[in-house]
Formats: C-alpha cells, sequence, structure tokens
C-alpha cells in the first residue's frame, strides 16, 4: 500500500478538525453517542478528502492512464498549438519553396543565412 503524502496528510487532518467542530457546534449534542457519531462521520469526511487527492505520479481518477505531468505536457502543447507555434516554420518553408527561393541547407532556420 502506497504512503500518503504530506498534501493528503494536511487536507484529511484539516477536514477531520473543520468538520468536527462544525457538526458539535451544529447539533450541540452532549451525549457519548452523539459525540462518538460526530467523530465518526468527521474521520469518515477526512478519510475521503484525502484519497480523492491526487498523487503526483500516478494515474488519474478519470481512468484515462495518464499521470499528472503527462496532463500538464498536454495542456502546454495544446497551448502552443493555440497560438499557431507548430503552423509557424513549416508555413515560412513552404512560401520559400513557392517563391523560387533556395536556402542552401533546409535544416537550418531561415534566419541563419
Amino acid at each position: 500500500m502506497p504512503r500518503p503524502t504530506a498534501a493528503q496528510f494536511a487536507y484529511g487532518s484539516a477536514t477531520v478538525v473543520a468538520t468536527t467542530l462544525a457538526l458539535l457546534l451544529l447539533f450541540r449534542t452532549e451525549s457519548g453517542a452523539g459525540v462518538a457519531a460526530v467523530g465518526a462521520t468527521a474521520l469518515a469526511l477526512g478519510l475521503l478528502v484525502a484519497l480523492r487527492l491526487p498523487r503526483p505520479g500516478h494515474p488519474t481518477a478519470e481512468g484515462t492512464g495518464r499521470t499528472t505531468t503527462d496532463r500538464a505536457a498536454a495542456r502546454t502543447h495544446h497551448a502552443l498549438e493555440g497560438v499557431g507555434a507548430r503552423e509557424r516554420v513549416p508555413a515560412a518553408r513552404s512560401s520559400e519553396r513557392s517563391s523560387g527561393r533556395s536556402s542552401a541547407r533546409t535544416d537550418e532556420h531561415s534566419l541563419r543565412r
């Protein structure tokens, strides 16, 4: 079983404490059974919150099999395509060929002539 991360500990603990305080103040329970029910509910909610946090390097909850770093790389790639970063260089080279100009080396950038 993998070890929980620091973020999972922090969010889970904060959820347990906040839920316990909120439920005790909301229901104003004084009996032992009521306090036990509030504690059990807070622990269950804290465990749920801690387990739902994404773990770095592990597959996401959507079941796509993509890790969080893969999603970040995909977002960056998509953002670059959105501004036309991929289309700029091939378009410049194709316009050179259609105008009749030929460069000595096709693998160099057009500014290095």
